[in-house]
């Protein structure tokens, strides 16, 4: 009912004036019933994730716990259900974000209230503990949202879904004006980081959380005093190239470059009134940015930007109203240590005053009635990249998303198979493959040419010599009579005379290669075509030339007269290896 959120705005306006005594800070900000939910769900992620298994959770483990911790908390009976296996780390876990963050959930403001209030000025109680149980369970009907123009009667899907992405837009906005306020808050730098897109996903955001981790600060100092260092540090100070936010440089800086914008107006404008509205004004200009008019995210913010800049200039009429009421018209010093930012600048202090009245309304207004639609991981995307799920954004992205062994195996078996060499198709090689650059010699290549470290496996034998035949050798010359004719044997003579003093070394004597090549009448040189037929003869008569396995026993040719006959018989001594080399020139 409207009286009950009315006992609740009073309830949080006592703990805003008194808590500078249990509280170090007096930036502090308050957590409604969504928030308290959204780190619930966090919580029990991390430690089921802790206890092996994996960083998410059911809706209805979630539900649980959240009764569990109103009952706890509030000191009222147990449900009758039994508790979660974990449900004390659960809670811890939970209390531990809400001191990193320096922030307080509603139930603490309850059990802070009657050590806060003074018996005086609120001597009444305006909330019981079943009233606060029932406001956070969703069980009463309690005023609805400011932004909340749709009915709740049963309509569209895209009314529905306009509703949703109204309320994450929403979300957005009190985020960037919390994060102005308190610097801690995690899940307010969580739902702005990547909002509007930045190229800061899952990855970027898992970086910067174990970041934080490791030096024990929040995400926000974390993101800043990485910025900071690569702006203004030099060389000497500025981050490793192994860093992991090295590959995010660009995105980060833009986060940190629009929060410095944010607080320049925040802190050169002293009316309140002007700048909370350019405030809104700057963050509605990014969310907009490169969007249509027709698209929900733009109509949204265009919405959101109204209500909020009238909202804000209605609580600086009320903080006016009462502060005038005081009758000097000029607020009464106050201790350095309960300045709302302790006194290290007076510009934005009276618009601090009202950024927090704001938000403290926004955190006792009533609960999201569809919990599996605020808890669920299908959010309205408003970065262009990914849904605004909180858990998602907390999900490191190297986890499986399954606990089936299959993904597993696919993973591995695509991996065995890129390590696999691959096959290189067959193609027709021309007869300039000894061009050819090849990574590895193909294997016919190998075998046909070993290298010269290797032993030869087969060696053809040298060409025996033949001996030179005497001049007066009667069986000789009879078996050489019987087989051939006289002049033809002659002229076999003449012709490997010739062809011996051609191949005779060059080390040799000068004269008699002259003489045995000319003769004693000084005759020419046999053309190409007397060799070819000299060629072709000693292929069917000739001995000396033929090949050494097949060689025929020699002939000996029968004396003949003349000078020469001593000199071209002396010719035909072959040296090593001219036998092969004929045999290879043979046409």
């Amino acid at each position: 009912m409207e009286a009950l959120s009315d006992h609740l705005k009073v309830m949080v306006k006592v703990f805003r004036r008194e808590c500078h005594r249990v509280l170090d800070s007096e930036r502090t900000t308050i957590h409604g019933a969504d928030g308290m939910l959204m780190m619930l769900q966090l919580a029990i992620a991390e430690v089921s994730k802790k206890h092996g298994g994996e960083f998410k959770v059911p809706l209805s483990d979630v539900l649980m716990a959240w009764k569990h911790l109103l009952l706890d908390k509030l000191h009222l009976p147990p449900p009758d259900f039994a508790r979660l296996e974990n449900y004390d780390l659960i809670r811890e876990a939970y209390e531990s974000f809400l001191k990193r963050s320096n922030t307080v959930d509603l139930l603490d403001i309850f059990s802070m209230y009657k050590q806060l209030r003074l018996v005086d000025l609120d001597p009444d109680e305006p909330v019981s503990a079943i009233q606060m149980f029932d406001f956070l369970s969703g069980n009463t009907e309690v005023q609805e949202r400011p932004d909340s123009s749709v009915p709740s009667t049963p309509s569209s899907q895209s009314r529905r879904c306009s509703a949703q992405v109204k309320a994450a837009v929403r979300r957005v906005f009190c985020s960037y004006l919390s994060l102005l306020v308190n610097s801690k808050d995690d899940m307010s730098l969580a739902l702005t980081l990547d909002v509007p897109s930045r190229a800061l996903g899952r990855q970027a955001f898992t970086d910067l959380k174990h970041a934080a981790q490791d030096k024990n600060m929040s995400l926000f100092l974390a993101v800043t005093s990485f910025v900071r260092a690569i702006q203004l540090g030099g060389r000497g100070y500025a981050p490793a190239e192994s860093d992991p936010l090295r590959k995010h440089v660009k995105g980060l800086s833009e986060f940190v470059t629009f929060l410095d914008n944010l607080e320049e107006i925040l802190g050169e404008v002293p009316d309140p009134s002007v700048c909370g509205a350019r405030l809104v004004t700057a963050i509605r200009s990014a969310l907009v940015k490169g969007r249509s008019s027709g698209d929900a995210v733009h109509a949204a913010a265009e919405e959101t930007t109204a209500e909020l800049k009238e909202r804000i200039f209605h609580l600086h009429q009320i903080q006016k109203q009462n502060t005038n009421s005081s009758g000097t018209g000029i607020s009464p010093a106050r201790p350095k240590a309960y300045a709302v930012n302790h006194a290290t600048a007076y510009g934005g202090r009276d618009t601090v005053k009202v950024l927090l009245a704001l938000l403290d309304e926004e955190a006792v207004t009533a609960p999201c009635q569809n919990k599996a639609e605020l808890l669920s991981e299908d959010q309205p995307v408003l970065s262009g990249a990914e849904g605004t799920c909180f858990l998602t954004l907390f999900r490191s992205p190297e986890v499986a998303s399954g606990c089936s062994p299959e993904p597993l195996k696919t993973r591995v078996q695509s991996r065995l198979d890129l390590l696999k060499p691959k096959a290189k198709d067959k193609v027709i090689r021309s007869q300039f493959a000894c061009t050819y650059n090849d990574e590895e010699p193909p294997l016919n290549r190998v075998l046909e040419f070993p290298s010269t470290s290797q032993v030869p496996t087969c060696v053809h034998p040298a060409p025996k010599t033949v001996p030179p035949v005497d001049e007066e050798s009667p069986s000789d010359g009879e078996e050489t009579t019987s087989d051939k004719p006289a002049p033809a044997a002659e002229n076999k003579k003449q012709s490997g005379a010739r062809r011996g003093a051609a191949l005779a070394p060059r080390s040799g004597n000068a004269q008699n290669r002259s003489r045995g090549s000319t003769g004693k009448t000084g005759a020419p040189m046999q053309n190409k075509g007397n060799k070819r037929k000299q060629v072709d003869s000693e292929q069917h008569g000739g001995s000396e030339n033929e090949p050494p396995l097949k060689k025929q026993p020699a002939s000996v040719p029968v004396k003949a007269p003349g000078k020469n006959v001593g000199k071209t018989l002396s010719k035909k001594k072959l040296i090593a290896g001219q036998g092969t080399l004929t045999s290879f020139f043979r046409v």
